[in-house]
């Protein structure tokens, strides 16, 4: 298999825990409107929960993107031609990017994921699939800037962003990922994204408050992580999940709402919370396809091309690196 090394670009303390993942938790935590990134949401337990998420009939965008990949894998790949370094963001199991990688022939996979133990699994599992492809897992957190391997160096390269995960940050966030990874990928690359549609907000809710409960739990795993890395003693069953539609930013917002009064800590740092209260801790924003392409143009990315699904809308799009000018 050509699994190399595992890259690690995680900066952990003397206990192994993410020290931006501390920071992040006291920091939001200590806000009149308590909240935790969404990031990390992925420990081991969080990013086998979100498998499951995926494959629930109410979770929407996952069978959509895949049956576009499946749908136009030929169009992709006479537009992207062979020899490229795939680098996937966020990429999780990897479960769409077979799709991807049989219709392109890559010369070589770099996973980028922040869950090291969940992405060396997948790794190996698409390693031992495809047995000629070089693999470079890199375990880091892609909303930050990452340095790829150096055997890509040379190689033209396609960035894979599947899943709507831009959607989870706001939009100045989200055009600054752009812009980093416009000038981690380099001249001449290309971006394959996913991008989830605005539509009617009872599929959406439904799509973030599944009836199995499977992603109240996916949202409640976080207060679990806080208590086993961080020392935590919050009540986990006092809180519960909520997902609501917010029409003004168009985004889903998913939340963990107190049940009732409580002190808890953290790092033996004291909290408390009024009934009601609660910690964001999602956006997953939707868009519009003038919204879409206006991102990626102000992320440095020139959309070639859109695949859409229509039910739901969900887009695929495929943009290029946007040639640097002096001129407006």
């Amino acid at each position: 298999m050509s699994v190399i090394r595992q890259l690690r670009q995680i900066d952990a303390d003397d206990a192994g825990v993410d020290i931006a993942f501390r920071a992040d938790t006291h920091s939001g935590l200590a806000q009149p409107q308590k909240a935790v990134p969404a990031r990390w949401f992925y420990d081991a337990t969080g990013s086998a929960l979100f498998e499951d998420i995926t494959a629930l009939p109410e979770y929407y965008p996952t069978r959509s993107e895949t049956d576009l990949l499946r749908r136009h894998a030929a169009d992709i790949a006479a537009m992207v031609g062979g020899g490229r370094a795939v680098v996937e963001l966020g990429s999780g199991s990897s479960m769409k990017t077979p799709l991807l990688l049989d219709a392109i022939d890559p010369a070589a996979y770099v996973p980028v994921d922040i869950s090291g133990d969940f992405l060396r699994d997948s790794a190996l599992a698409l390693a031992a699939r495809l047995p000629g492809l070089p693999v470079y897992p890199v375990e880091a957190d892609f909303t930050q800037r990452v340095t790829l391997p150096d055997e890509i160096a040379d190689l033209p390269k396609l960035g894979f962003f599947p899943g709507s995960t831009i959607g989870n940050m706001v939009a100045r966030t989200a055009v600054d990922l752009l812009r980093n990874w416009r000038c981690a990928l380099g001249e001449g690359s290309l971006l394959l994204i996913g991008i989830d549609r605005i539509k009617d907000v009872a599929t959406l809710e439904l799509a973030y408050d599944d009836p199995a409960g499977v992603t109240a739990a996916f949202n409640l795993n976080l207060l679990e992580r806080i208590n086993r890395e961080l020392d935590g003693d919050i009540p986990v069953d006092n809180f519960t999940h909520r997902a609501i539609w917010d029409d003004v930013h168009a985004r889903i917002e998913m939340h963990l709402v107190a049940a009732c009064d409580m002190d808890f800590t953290v790092d033996g740092r004291r909290h408390h919370m009024a009934a009601g209260e609660t910690i964001h801790t999602e956006n997953s924003h939707k868009y519009g396809p003038r919204d879409a392409n206006l991102l990626l143009r102000s992320g440095g990315w020139t959309p070639l091309m859109t695949w859409d699904d229509a039910d739901p809308a969900f887009a695929l799009i495929l943009a290029q690196a946007t040639a640097f000018r002096s001129a407006p």
